[in-house]
Protein backbone atom coordinates (compact mmCIF):
# COMPACT_ATOMS: atom_id res chain seq x y z
CA UNK A 1 0.00 0.00 0.00
CA UNK A 2 2.25 2.72 -1.07
CA UNK A 3 -0.59 4.58 -2.45
CA UNK A 4 -4.18 4.29 -1.96
CA UNK A 5 -7.15 6.64 -3.35
CA UNK A 6 -9.97 6.58 -1.32
CA UNK A 7 -12.00 8.71 -3.54
CA UNK A 8 -11.59 11.29 -6.22
CA UNK A 9 -10.41 13.60 -3.39
CA UNK A 10 -8.59 11.66 -0.68
CA UNK A 11 -5.67 9.05 -0.51
CA UNK A 12 -3.00 7.94 1.28
CA UNK A 13 0.37 7.59 0.49
CA UNK A 14 3.78 7.38 1.79
CA UNK A 15 5.73 10.49 2.76
CA UNK A 16 8.90 11.11 0.71
CA UNK A 17 11.75 13.51 1.44
CA UNK A 18 10.18 15.82 -0.86
CA UNK A 19 7.24 16.36 1.35
CA UNK A 20 9.95 18.20 4.32
CA UNK A 21 8.85 21.76 3.59
CA UNK A 22 5.15 21.40 2.61
CA UNK A 23 4.92 19.11 5.79
CA UNK A 24 6.57 22.03 8.15
CA UNK A 25 4.12 24.69 6.32
CA UNK A 26 1.27 22.24 7.91
CA UNK A 27 2.57 21.55 10.84
CA UNK A 28 3.46 25.54 11.63
CA UNK A 29 0.34 27.23 10.00
CA UNK A 30 -2.03 24.43 12.23
CA UNK A 31 0.14 24.93 15.44
CA UNK A 32 -1.80 27.10 17.42
CA UNK A 33 -4.78 24.80 16.43
CA UNK A 34 -2.93 21.70 17.14
CA UNK A 35 -0.78 22.40 20.39
CA UNK A 36 -4.19 21.74 22.06
CA UNK A 37 -3.20 18.16 22.17
CA UNK A 38 0.15 17.50 20.45
CA UNK A 39 2.95 17.69 23.10
CA UNK A 40 5.53 17.70 20.56
CA UNK A 41 5.14 20.91 18.43
CA UNK A 42 7.55 22.89 20.49
CA UNK A 43 10.00 20.22 18.61
CA UNK A 44 9.12 21.23 15.47
CA UNK A 45 11.66 24.22 14.31
CA UNK A 46 12.70 23.63 10.95
CA UNK A 47 11.97 22.21 7.64
CA UNK A 48 14.58 20.11 8.53
CA UNK A 49 12.76 18.69 11.74
CA UNK A 50 10.21 17.73 9.65
CA UNK A 51 12.57 16.01 7.09
CA UNK A 52 14.21 13.63 10.38
CA UNK A 53 10.37 13.17 10.95
CA UNK A 54 9.96 11.60 7.09
CA UNK A 55 13.20 9.70 7.49
CA UNK A 56 11.75 8.33 10.44
CA UNK A 57 8.58 7.30 8.87
CA UNK A 58 10.34 5.91 5.73
CA UNK A 59 12.91 3.50 8.41
CA UNK A 60 9.62 2.10 9.58
CA UNK A 61 8.21 1.00 6.38
CA UNK A 62 11.66 -0.70 6.09
CA UNK A 63 11.53 -2.41 9.76
CA UNK A 64 7.95 -3.40 8.68
CA UNK A 65 9.56 -5.94 6.53
CA UNK A 66 7.77 -3.09 3.62
CA UNK A 67 4.35 -2.28 5.07
CA UNK A 68 3.79 1.82 5.89
CA UNK A 69 3.60 2.53 9.26
CA UNK A 70 2.09 5.78 8.66
CA UNK A 71 0.78 7.87 5.57
CA UNK A 72 0.61 11.05 4.11
CA UNK A 73 -3.12 12.45 4.04
CA UNK A 74 -3.60 14.10 0.29
CA UNK A 75 -6.62 16.20 -0.56
CA UNK A 76 -6.78 17.34 -3.22
CA UNK A 77 -3.18 17.17 -4.49
CA UNK A 78 -1.81 18.74 -0.71
CA UNK A 79 -0.81 17.44 2.52
CA UNK A 80 -3.85 17.62 4.99
CA UNK A 81 -2.73 15.83 7.81
CA UNK A 82 -0.94 12.27 8.59
CA UNK A 83 -2.25 8.84 9.98
CA UNK A 84 -1.04 5.57 10.90
CA UNK A 85 0.15 3.38 13.31
CA UNK A 86 2.11 4.95 16.35
CA UNK A 87 2.77 1.50 17.87
CA UNK A 88 2.79 -2.11 16.23
CA UNK A 89 3.28 -5.51 18.34
CA UNK A 90 3.82 -7.97 15.96
CA UNK A 91 3.85 -10.72 18.32
CA UNK A 92 0.46 -9.88 19.48
CA UNK A 93 -0.77 -8.21 16.56
CA UNK A 94 -1.88 -4.72 18.13
CA UNK A 95 -1.89 -1.49 16.56
CA UNK A 96 -1.89 2.00 18.16
CA UNK A 97 -3.58 4.16 15.86
CA UNK A 98 -2.74 7.89 15.67
CA UNK A 99 -3.78 10.99 14.03
CA UNK A 100 -3.74 14.81 13.01
CA UNK A 101 -5.08 16.83 10.21
CA UNK A 102 -4.18 20.56 9.59
CA UNK A 103 -6.88 23.12 10.62
CA UNK A 104 -7.70 24.37 7.29
CA UNK A 105 -9.06 20.58 6.26
CA UNK A 106 -11.10 19.93 9.14
CA UNK A 107 -15.04 19.24 8.47
CA UNK A 108 -14.31 17.94 5.34
CA UNK A 109 -15.35 14.37 6.52
CA UNK A 110 -11.46 13.37 5.09
CA UNK A 111 -10.26 12.19 8.24
CA UNK A 112 -13.46 9.62 8.92
CA UNK A 113 -12.05 8.46 5.54
CA UNK A 114 -8.56 8.21 6.11
CA UNK A 115 -9.45 6.33 9.45
CA UNK A 116 -11.63 3.72 7.73
CA UNK A 117 -8.94 2.88 5.42
CA UNK A 118 -6.24 2.27 7.78
CA UNK A 119 -8.18 -0.04 10.21
CA UNK A 120 -8.77 -1.49 6.95
CA UNK A 121 -5.07 -1.84 6.25
CA UNK A 122 -4.76 -2.66 9.66
CA UNK A 123 -6.70 -5.77 10.01
CA UNK A 124 -6.45 -7.28 6.22
CA UNK A 125 -2.99 -6.30 5.36
CA UNK A 126 -1.02 -6.33 8.62
CA UNK A 127 -3.54 -9.09 9.96
CA UNK A 128 -4.09 -7.36 13.01
CA UNK A 129 -6.20 -9.05 15.52
CA UNK A 130 -6.75 -5.86 17.73
CA UNK A 131 -6.36 -1.59 17.03
CA UNK A 132 -6.34 0.72 19.56
CA UNK A 133 -6.65 4.78 19.76
CA UNK A 134 -5.65 7.00 22.62
CA UNK A 135 -6.97 10.40 23.04
CA UNK A 136 -6.97 13.10 25.60
CA UNK A 137 -10.47 12.67 27.73
CA UNK A 138 -11.42 16.55 26.35
CA UNK A 139 -10.58 15.87 22.89
CA UNK A 140 -13.95 15.25 21.27
CA UNK A 141 -13.57 15.45 17.86
CA UNK A 142 -11.00 13.05 18.03
CA UNK A 143 -12.83 10.61 20.69
CA UNK A 144 -15.44 10.58 17.89
CA UNK A 145 -13.63 8.93 15.00
CA UNK A 146 -13.28 5.42 17.28
CA UNK A 147 -16.88 6.23 18.56
CA UNK A 148 -18.06 6.34 15.14
CA UNK A 149 -16.49 3.03 14.24
CA UNK A 150 -17.59 0.79 16.85
CA UNK A 151 -14.57 1.16 19.06
CA UNK A 152 -15.28 0.27 22.48
CA UNK A 153 -14.05 2.67 25.00
CA UNK A 154 -12.21 0.56 27.70
CA UNK A 155 -10.85 2.88 29.86
CA UNK A 156 -9.64 6.35 31.14
CA UNK A 157 -5.65 6.23 32.21
CA UNK A 158 -4.64 9.19 34.33
CA UNK A 159 -2.23 11.51 33.17
CA UNK A 160 -1.77 9.43 30.44
CA UNK A 161 0.41 12.95 28.77
CA UNK A 162 2.33 16.11 29.72
CA UNK A 163 1.10 19.01 27.31
CA UNK A 164 3.58 21.76 27.54
CA UNK A 165 2.45 22.66 31.27
CA UNK A 166 -0.23 19.77 32.78
CA UNK A 167 -0.85 15.99 32.30
CA UNK A 168 -4.15 14.82 30.18
CA UNK A 169 -5.65 12.01 31.13
CA UNK A 170 -5.99 9.63 28.29
CA UNK A 171 -9.18 7.24 26.83
CA UNK A 172 -8.40 3.90 25.51
CA UNK A 173 -10.42 2.60 22.62
CA UNK A 174 -10.22 -0.30 21.02
CA UNK A 175 -11.59 -2.58 18.04
CA UNK A 176 -10.83 -6.24 17.71
CA UNK A 177 -10.67 -8.06 13.85
CA UNK A 178 -13.66 -10.24 14.41
CA UNK A 179 -15.95 -6.82 14.99
CA UNK A 180 -14.62 -4.67 12.25
CA UNK A 181 -17.07 -5.76 9.55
Amino acid sequence: MLTYKIDEEISLRLFNEGDAEEFYNLTIDSKPYLKQWLGWLDYIESVEDSANNIKARLKGFVENGGYPKSFAIIYRGEIAGTIGFNDLNKANRIGVIGYWLGEKFQGKGIMSKAFKAVIDYGFKELELNRIEVKVAVENKKSRALPERFGFVREGEIRQAEWLYDHYVNHIIYGLLSDEWK
